[in-house]
């Protein structure tokens, strides 16, 4: 999945988050339902302007910027 074709930023737009393209729908927010429970299909039926590959688009962003994070072991600071 290459994230950068769904994912974008513009400044004007959600205080310069990532959002999906097309829509004024945040990255994070999109991570936060499915981190509160709603299920993919869920947030399809609510967000219709949304698609199945968008949300997929927004766990790949946040994935690869896990991915670049500098690692710790638990409890490390």
């Amino acid at each position: 999945m290459e994230w950068r074709e769904r994912i974008g930023v513009q400044p004007d737009v959600a205080f310069g988050k990532p959002v999906v393209k097309g829509t004024r729908l945040a990255v994070e927010f999109v991570i936060d339902l499915l981190v509160h429970g709603c299920t993919v299909e869920e947030i399809l039926e609510n967000y219709p302007q949304l698609k199945r590959e968008d949300i997929l688009a927004c766990l790949a962003y946040a994935g690869e910027l896990v991915e670049e994070q500098i690692m710790y072991p638990l409890g490390a600071r």
